[in-house]
């Protein structure tokens, strides 16, 4: 049995890192579902670099399926960058339901051997980044009265990450930001969750980093499905939840997980969980971590 997906027909969503990988796979599987894209991140010409995709060709893709997409450069750091690409999007499509931070820093790195400013890069891309881009919609968020704010980041579960301390500490703090918004929203209907895979996803940081081999695996479909079960429910009952992907997909009555496996037949180790959450046993059922606030 598989999940359906929501009607996303009316609505807009702003995704940050679109470019490629998870990103764009969620920008494709919104758009699939009728939802209007805001296509974001810094790439807008891949003709000198080997590493294919922009937020325009993005967008073009976004079209392809049937719906309005917007391509905006944006560097997430910048806060002027980001309120005029917010405003940007707002005027183009009048309004903006849906945010989704996807953008991301990465290196794998002890303390000893990570220079500050791979440090600095981390934390403005990640924590700032979702702070700025967050802030930066929140009014008109408030107006509309109802409405997402979704993040790409891991539960809370550990004090401590030794081999990727600045790492965790930059996606923790998406993590902080977004579910903070709950209580800082209550009563607007706004749902604010984070979401994060279980395991590894065939990513060009996952390949860069040697996280596994491609029997750990999946393929990035499985998060953008997952987002597309957050989407399905009701804002005002869905938020300050940090859910992880087969958690949702359970629910959502998926029950083959191969489907999703880069190599068939495979096993994925949770890779991705055990990195913030060292007692993650994918043989028991995850309760979703709920906040009050």
């Amino acid at each position: 049995m598989g999940m359906q997906g929501p009607d996303l027909d009316g609505s807009t969503a702003f995704i940050t890192g679109t470019t490629r990988g998870i990103g764009k796979e969620i920008a494709l599987s919104l758009a699939e579902h009728g939802c209007n894209i805001v296509s974001t991140g810094k790439t807008v010409d891949d003709s000198d670099t080997d590493l294919e995709g922009t937020i325009h060709k993005t967008a073009e893709a976004c079209r392809e399926k049937g719906v309005d997409a917007h391509a905006i450069q944006l560097d997430v750091r910048d806060p002027e960058s980001v309120g005029a690409a917010a405003e940007e999007a707002i005027d183009e499509f009048g309004e903006v339901d849906i945010v989704i931070n996807n953008a991301s820093a990465i290196q794998i790195a002890n303390v000893e051997d990570m220079p500050a400013k791979r440090f600095d890069l981390m934390t403005e891309v990640n924590v700032r980044g979702t702070y700025l881009v967050n802030r930066a919609f929140l009014p008109h968020l408030k107006e509309l009265g109802e409405g997402w704010i979704l993040s790409n980041s891991p539960p809370v579960r550990v004090d401590r990450s030794p081999g990727k301390a600045a790492y965790a500490w930059s996606k923790m703090g998406m993590s902080f930001v977004t579910l903070s918004l709950d209580g800082e929203l209550a009563g607007h209907d706004i749902g604010c969750n984070t979401f994060w895979p279980v395991t590894a996803i065939d990513t060009r940081a996952t390949r860069y980093f040697g996280m596994g081999t491609e029997k750990d695996w999946r393929e990035p479909r499985i998060v953008s499905d997952a987002v597309l079960e957050i989407l399905s429910r009701d804002p005002a009952e869905c938020s300050g939840n940090a859910f992880y992907d087969v958690d949702l997909l359970r629910e959502a009555g998926v029950e083959d997980f191969s489907q999703y496996n880069v190599v068939e037949d495979s096993d994925p180790d949770p890779l991705s969980a055990i990195m913030f959450d060292p007692d993650y046993d994918k043989n028991e059922d995850v309760i979703t971590e709920e906040f009050d606030g």
